[in-house]
């Protein structure tokens, strides 16, 4: 299952603008991490990769991409696990 916190959640929890950490599984095929990326820059409008770690499963069929960007808002969280969502390979969200 993957998580989507309300807005209303986020700001209760999180400090904005700062930085919102995004774990994002799929499968290790099709340039998954630079599709990942490339949906969180354009999002946020940077053509610098935010900060992110990928590690991959022992088989090397799954990998997970840990994403630090800075983010602006909650309501711009939401968007983009929506934008991620919608990614060809994505199995889970967190």
């Amino acid at each position: 299952m993957d998580y989507q916190p309300s807005v209303e959640l986020l700001e209760a929890t999180h400090r904005f603008p700062g930085p919102f950490m995004f774990k994002i599984i799929g499968r290790s095929e099709d340039q998954f991490v630079a599709r990942v990326l490339s949906a969180v820059r354009t999002l946020l409008g940077d053509e610098n990769e935010p900060a992110f770690s990928v590690r991959k499963t022992a088989n090397g069929t799954h990998t997970c991409v840990t994403v630090e960007p800075e983010v602006p808002s909650a309501s711009m969280v939401v968007e983009i696990y929506t934008q991620l969502r919608g990614i060809d390979g994505v199995m889970m969200l967190f």
